[in-house]
């Protein structure tokens, strides 16, 4: 008898399947391989040894990993696609579709008419490795998250298209207290989402689906998402038994070379004992002296130490609730620590801090009176509610408030959390920039745990390993899942595990400086360096980032605590003598219970938490607006140019009112030129029917026809809007494709972006439209003239006939309104200036593109800055001013505006800017880096915020938070 073998050897697994001539499944096998696959691999076939005896078989390896071994092997390799392809073929010949997931892989497979494929590149977002970093933050196991996954009651939007953005939306979350059920169900449903958007790209998923893979064969839960979402029933939806050996069974069907045990044996032990390929870089430390000089160096930046069980007298609670951990430190009179604590948040950040609060009683019995308590970081006012501390920082103010401790001089803190990159330039002894990361945390300490996790490792013991590499891999700056392929080449060729964690803190560095802080040279970051935050605690780290900068830096001994501390401080030096932190006896009785409720205050429909402790006290969370915090009307309404300008755009609904309608999408470019639409289309007779703001419903209607995940949400959203107007049946939907703009003579030419322009063509086709007339001509309102002989050609083509004269009348009613509109902007700007000045308010330039003005993409971030104390004006508003010099090919319209509003907002000494821009959009890079030179200039902040379509705003209101802060310190400083 013949037997056929299939190893696939994925990125975290190996799986291996014996079947005999008659096709049936003598053996099978799933493991994890830990890095260790050419061992695996070996070990494995030394297993069947009896089973396969001395007769000749087929063998075949297959999957991500295994390509390197079947060419240095020289053994025969089967592409995954094609071998999962090949077993659906001959076993499920009536699926339709088969959506296979796997470690850090994902594939569909489309088998109505010619098979078709779409499979993930380098990210490894909606995949096991993203559900088992998930996990491993809720602290539970595949198994507890799935049973929770099916009891949830509510679904909270979640990004997957990488582990690290998803923590960045599930830590506020976890901060928040929501219940694990929904944030389980919600992680499942993100990789679903993951899966429709980004890997189908824009083509349906119906009919008999097959699920393959581990985490679909596991996982009832996320099986129970996909067939929710894909709206399928038991009959079309389909997980074998081999669904987890699935690529493994259908190498062995493909196998077509035959091997003896001896052969493959052979083969299998070369490969394992096959040298290793060293890459030549600098080693962290060329001698153990050399390592014990630097650490004796940075024993140095240590603080004072206090006896809680002695001491007697007044103390100070610091509280920094971060994104993975929680730091604790209680201070002395003389800022002496008495008490430390550093501690994974393990889900329930609440548990750690009163299991904290109940040991300093403890050891402090009656001996210490508390006198004053301070929280900062993501669960700030979680704490401050629950344990009645006496006032909240943001964690910029209080990390630079410890540097200033250990080196009063310091000029630039870069502080490197789990998630969180901070970085502030200290001038004249107050922070003259804050720059912070966005929605990517790669280069932060998840990065590296992540990694070691993957390994087989703890954090400490793997960084720990980077000390002794003699060949530190070079990995670049990419972000964690894009990394994976680079630490698996590493694996390849050899490297230790020593040189890939020393190559990965140099990574976490290179990130930090060249990413994050994007230096242009290593002198701008200053000669007095703090470094703090948990991740400089890994020496290699430390190291790698002295030997980049090439010079000594101050990491204080508690590094890891630098936020707590801080906190601690701020509580003392604002302490009025008592505390109404709660005392140990009101701590007994210390219980906390959450749900989740969806507000209808108004139209955002914020999924809020409801936050409930047992002396009464309450906190609502997740909410956009204060309306369902506050109990009574708000004192003072402060003006907001982003609420003008959507009340303004809003009035066009139903404004005219005509028997024959044209549907218009109110997106993109629409939010500049609908007055003009409006009122053209009125002159002709026509009543425009324009779909409502953007909601999430709307956006999820029509996700399956997004094309592409990397484009902006601003286009992503256009699908929604079309979808509605389909389902309203319009007769005609009118949507142009537009290379120029208005031209408003401030730049050297006037182009619209290129999916603003030309977004309509991909709408038309990625979209079944139906019977509509989907009118998308290509015209100009540069030259009105061009644009009167085009657009009455196209109406003809279309049967809308008119008179040239009527259609010339109308595009000049037209031109008036959007001449209308844009003045009542600057009238409504003007007045906004006027109030914040003549009642003390700070004013804020809210920059972007006009269709930032949609609440849904903004995220209604202007609220966030009318709650903070800011009157908000955007760049459309600004009254336009001459054209202005720039160091940029200034060719775009929108552009052309954000540099006129920096030039006028560094000019005006109460006025911050602050720039939106999308996850996505890579023009944006220019006009980013344009807009701070010119701020720079003016020694001006520039506050710069990513947007994408998840609306947690934790990372923002920090960011907000921090601006108001460093004003207020340079006022206080003036």
């Amino acid at each position: 008898m013949s037997y056929r073998i299939g190893f696939d050897i994925g990125s975290t697994t190996i799986k291996a399947v014996v079947m005999n001539e008659n096709g049936e499944i003598l053996y099978k096998s799933y493991e994890r391989h830990k890095a260790q696959i050419r061992e695996m691999a070996l070990a494995k076939i030394e297993e069947l040894k009896d089973l396969l005896g001395d007769e000749p078989f087929y063998f075949a390896l297959s999957g991500s990993a295994a390509l390197g071994m079947s060419q240095e092997g020289d053994l025969p390799f089967v592409q995954e696609v094609f071998a999962s392809a090949q077993a659906v073929r001959k076993h499920y010949p009536h699926v339709d579709a088969a959506i296979e997931l796997g470690g850090e892989d994902a594939k569909i497979l489309f088998f109505q008419g010619a098979i078709e494929q779409r499979m993930n590149s380098t990210c490894a977002g909606g995949t096991g490795a993203f559900i088992d970093q998930m996990a491993s933050l809720l602290n539970l196991d595949l198994a507890q998250m799935d049973e929770l996954s099916l009891q949830y009651q509510r679904l909270y939007p979640i990004a997957s298209r990488c582990g690290v953005f998803a923590k960045s939306d599930v830590q506020p979350l976890i901060n928040q207290g929501v219940d694990k059920a929904d944030l389980c169900a919600s992680i499942f449903q993100a990789v679903v989402d993951q899966t429709i958007t980004s890997l189908a790209q824009g083509r349906k998923i119906e009919g008999n689906v097959l699920f393959l893979g581990g985490p679909l064969f596991f996982l009832k839960g996320l099986r129970q998402r996909f067939m929710e979402t894909l709206k399928l029933d038991d009959a079309h939806a389909q997980c074998p038994e081999i669904a987890i050996h699935f690529v493994a069974f259908g190498s062995a069907l493909c196998a077509s070379e035959r091997f003896t045990y001896e052969e493959l044996h052979r083969k299998l032990e070369a490969l394992k004992n096959m040298p290793v390929k060293e890459e030549e870089s600098e080693p962290l430390f060329v001698s153990e002296e050399e390592y014990e000089a630097f650490v004796e160096r940075h024993k140095r930046s240590d603080v004072r130490y206090g006896d809680l069980s002695a001491y007697q007298g007044k103390v100070y609670l610091g509280v920094d609730s971060g994104s993975t951990t929680t730091k604790l430190v209680l201070i002395g009179e003389d800022q002496q620590l008495l008490y430390e604590a550093y501690t994974s948040n393990q889900g329930s950040p609440l548990d750690v801090v009163l299991e904290h609060l109940r040991k300093i009683y403890e050891q402090g019995g009656d001996r210490i009176e508390m006198a004053g308590s301070c929280a900062t970081g993501y669960g700030e006012e979680l704490m401050r509610h629950a344990f009645h501390l006496d006032e909240g920082s943001v964690e910029t103010m209080a990390h630079y408030e410890a540097a200033k401790y250990f080196n009063p001089d310091v000029d630039y803190i870069l502080d490197i959390g789990g998630q969180d990159i901070k970085c502030f330039q200290i001038r004249d002894g107050r922070i003259d920039d804050i720059v912070l990361n966005e929605a990517c945390s790669s280069g932060c300490g998840s990065f590296i745990e992540t990694f070691a996790k993957s390994l087989g490792y703890s954090a400490p013991e793997f960084a720990q390993l980077g000390l002794k590499a003699q060949h530190p891999v070079n990995l670049g700056t990419r972000c964690t899942v894009f990394m994976n392929s680079g630490v698996k080449q590493a694996q390849k060729n050899g490297a230790t595990i020593e040189d890939i964690s020393a190559g990965l803190c140099r990574s976490v560095v290179k990130n930090a400086l060249y990413k994050v802080i994007r230096a242009k040279r290593k002198e701008d970051l200053g000669t007095h360096i703090v470094v703090q935050g948990g991740t400089f605690r890994n020496d290699s780290v430390l190291r790698s980032f002295e030997q980049e900068l090439g010079m000594p830096v101050i990491r204080p001994s508690i590094a890891h605590l630098m936020g707590a501390y801080g906190a601690a401080l701020i509580a003392r030096r604002h302490s009025r003598g008592t505390s109404r932190t709660l005392s140990a006896q009101e701590l007994e009785t210390f219980s906390h219970t959450s749900k989740g409720i969806v507000c209808n205050g108004c139209t955002n429909h914020c999924s809020l938490t409801v936050n409930i402790f047992s002396d009464g006290e309450r906190l609502i969370a997740g909410n956009k607006c204060e309306k369902p915090v506050l109990r009574t009307k708000p004192k003072e309404e402060l003006p907001d140019l982003y609420k003008v300008k959507n009340d303004l755009l809003n009035s066009y609904r139903g404004k005219y009112h005509h028997e024959t309608k044209i549907g218009i999408p109110f997106v993109l470019n629409i939010y500049d030129l609908l007055p003009f639409w409006s009122e053209f289309f009125h002159q002709l007779g026509y009543e425009v029917l324009l779909s409502p703001p953007t909601s999430k419903p709307m956006y999820h209607q029509a996700q399956h026809s997004i094309p592409s995940d990397t484009a902006c949400l601003p286009a992503k959203v256009v699908h929604g809007h079309i979808q509605w107007l389909l389902d309203q049946k319009v007769e005609r939907i009118f949507y142009p494709c537009m290379t120029y703009n208005v031209d408003e003579k401030i730049s050297d030419n006037h182009f619209n972006c290129p999916l603003v322009a030309y977004y309509p063509e991909t709408i038309g086709g990625n979209m079944e439209l139906g019977d509509v007339d989907y009118m998308h001509p290509y015209i100009v309102l540069d030259d009105l003239k061009v644009f009167e002989k085009r657009i009455s050609a196209y109406f003809k083509e279309h049967g809308l006939v008119h008179e040239r004269s009527r259609i010339r009348a109308a595009i000049d009613a037209g031109m008036k309104e959007y001449r209308h509109f844009h003045e009542e902007l600057h009238k409504a700007h003007e007045e906004a200036l006027a109030y914040a000045r003549a009642h003390h308010h700070p004013i804020a330039v809210l920059c972007g593109r006009p269709y930032h003005g949609d609440p849904f993409i903004s995220h209604q971030i202007s609220q966030l800055l009318t709650q903070l104390g800011f009157v908000v004006v955007s760049e459309e508003s600004i009254p336009l001013q001459e054209k202005k010099d720039v160091n940029v090919l200034n060719q775009w319209t929108y552009h052309a505006r954000l540099y006129q509003a920096a030039y006028y907002a560094a000019k005006q000494p109460d006025m911050e800017l602050v720039h939106l821009v999308s996850f996505g959009c890579g023009i944006d890079a220019i006009t980013s880096d344009e807009v701070k030179a010119i701020l720079k200039q003016k020694d001006r902040f520039y506050t710069q915020i990513k947007i994408d379509e998840i609306d947690n705003l934790g990372a923002v209101k920090i960011r907000l938070r921090s601006l108001k802060a460093a004003i207020e310190d340079r006022e206080g400083g003036q």
